[in-house]
């Protein structure tokens, strides 16, 4: 597999760093787009060396362009070439004008497209409409991606599924759902989160030749997490040199919430774990892990003991609304230890808001939407800038979890790509919950934590899924594996 570069970009960034290329540094457009083609042309004799016919979807850009690039090298090299046109070709300007003329001088085929047009073809490559695209696919456009996606053949696009907003990740009315996709110059954003893990397929990365030093002109919009090796431990070490994290929660009929994020935190390699939790529940709680030291708090006194000893907070695995819940929230906020907060502690954070510079916040979508008061659906529109905006009203590290999920900071944002649809069970929070908060007590920073918890917790679930399949997975089953994950 590809080792793809670090630095994600906005389509308005990449659109600059083509222009640095083209207009500071010399290097010809034509010669960019070629190289593109040539690209993709070469990922397809690799990943599909028996193909024999290719059915290439230009629109009416530069994208198309890459296309028609794409069409003759393909015909050049033997290969049962046709272009379906979405719009007249005669209107192409530019670089993709001459690509356009150069497939005509091979004589290449082009057929006008139609809604009912049959696709004949081992492999189908999306050039429709690049990463420009703002506002929903409707029209022509919109048939031409309802019949690719109906197709059986695989499908390459390139830069970006057509219908894909390349900074959300978000699809615009529909998108092309592509086999894989080969994304040029910059890495964009939205290839790496929101709706993009059902519709990009693999990615593959091209910088097309040019200079490393024009990215310098361009910071980076967010970052791909990429797994940190762990410190070695003293062989003279101790359980105190790795830190005690204190859970709040397990109110009654969730008190499996506090469990698993106590499992959790003591798989990832935390010291002691205790959880603060109702009197009725501790007796009985950690009789599957007696690992855990689980103690019956009723008042806001006896959490402060605890409190005292904790090197890291979690708050809501399983808390509750509770008028108990309620008082155990307004006793922990004021910590002045780092504060972990996920689950029913973030609803009650909406109501009760605060905002610390030591704070790591957990939501999924709908409480995102919550926090930030706006429908969900809000939420996953734009997943960066909700982050942003949750970043900015509590402070802290904001992990916006899901497919793709979201590490923001007041400086940065990350992008995290493990984990599979098998961790779509309930408890998967509470364990990175418990992750993360391990990896504080163990000395590490807020932001390192959090990227790295994300990215250990959605390992140990690929691991799990590896070996057993991703239905059926449960929260429980990552914990063997959390320890591998280290």
């Amino acid at each position: 597999m590809q080792k793809l570069p670090l630095n994600l970009y906005r389509a308005a960034q990449a659109r600059e760093l083509d222009r640095i290329a083209i207009q500071e540094r010399g290097i010809p457009g034509f010669d960019l787009m070629d190289r593109a083609g040539y690209e993709v042309f070469y990922h397809i004799k690799e990943q599909w060396p028996n193909a024999q016919s290719l059915a290439v979807f230009c629109g009416g850009g530069n994208n198309a362009g890459d296309g028609y690039i794409i069409a003759r090298l393909a015909l050049d090299a033997g290969l049962k070439v046709v272009v379906y046109s979405v719009l007249d070709p005669s209107n192409l300007k530019g670089y993709a004008r001459t690509a356009h003329l150069n497939y005509v001088g091979l004589k290449g085929v082009i057929v006008p497209f139609h809604s009912d047009v049959v696709i004949n073809a081992d492999l189908i490559v999306d050039a429709l409409l690049g990463t420009g695209l703002d506002r929903p696919v409707t029209g022509v456009y919109a048939q031409a991606i309802a019949l690719i996606n109906q197709s059986p053949a695989p499908v390459i696009a390139v830069d970006c599924p057509s219908g894909l907003n390349a900074d959300t990740g978000n699809v615009l009315g529909c998108a092309v759902r592509a086999d894989s996709t080969v994304t040029f110059i910059a890495l964009k954003q939205g290839l790496f989160t929101g709706q993009a893990a059902d519709y990009c397929g693999s990615i593959r990365y091209t910088s097309l030749a040019v200079p490393e030093s024009i990215f310098k002109a361009i910071p980076p919009s967010a970052v791909r997490v990429v797994k940190k090796t762990m410190p070695r431990r003293a062989k003279c070490s101790h359980k105190g040199n790795y830190g005690h994290v204190l859970i709040i929660g397990g109110e009654a009929g969730y008190t499996g919430a506090a469990m698993l994020a106590g499992e959790a935190a003591l798989r990832m390699g935390a010291g002691l774990v205790s959880i603060a939790t109702r009197p009725a529940h501790a007796a009985v709680m950690n009789l599957g892990r007696p690992e855990l030291m689980c103690h019956g708090v009723e008042t806001t006194r006896q959490l402060s003991d605890l409190m005292a000893k904790a090197t890291v907070v979690v708050l809501g695995p399983g808390l509750g609304e509770s008028n108990w819940a309620k008082s155990m929230f307004t006793a922990t906020v004021s910590v002045k230890v780092p504060l972990l907060i996920d689950a029913d502690g973030l609803n009650l954070l909406g109501r009760l808001p605060i905002s610390k510079s030591d704070l790591i916040l957990t939501p999924h979508p709908g409480e995102a939407g919550r926090l930030l008061d706006c429908p969900t659906e809000q939420i996953l529109q734009d997943r960066f800038a909700a982050a942003t905006a949750i970043q900015a009203r509590h402070g802290g590290v904001i992990v916006l979890k899901g497919a793709g999920t979201i590490i923001a900071t007041q400086d940065s944002i990350a992008v995290s790509n493990t984990g599979n649809p098998g961790m779509a069970s309930g408890g998967m929070g509470d364990v990175l919950s418990g992750v993360i908060a391990s990896l504080v007590a163990q000395g590490m920073p807020l932001k390192d934590a959090a990227e790295q918890g994300v990215y250990r917790h959605g390992q140990a679930a690929d691991m799990a899924a590896e070996k057993d399949g991703e239905r059926g997975l449960l929260a429980s089953d990552l914990m063997p594996y959390l320890r591998s994950s280290r």
